[in-house]
């Protein structure tokens, strides 16, 4: 019976122990080195806008398949 009980809590004891290593994020606060530009600037806010209303514009259009039993 010692024996189990000794291998069950040298399992379960690293779990509860939590990370060894402390983690920190790479945060710069400076603003960037070269600013962007107007293209730029529209490429990204496109992207990012096909990126949020793309798919909810997919299953919009095709609503009436959707609905459709077969």
């Amino acid at each position: 019976m010692p024996g189990i009980l000794r291998t069950i809590a040298t399992r379960v004891a690293p779990a509860l122990q939590g990370p060894a290593v402390t983690q920190r994020a790479n945060l710069y606060t400076r603003p960037a080195k070269d600013a962007l530009g107007p293209v730029e600037t529209a490429v990204g806010l496109g992207m990012f806008g096909l990126a949020i209303l793309g798919p909810s514009g997919w299953i919009l259009a095709h609503l009436e398949e959707y609905k459709k039993k077969d």
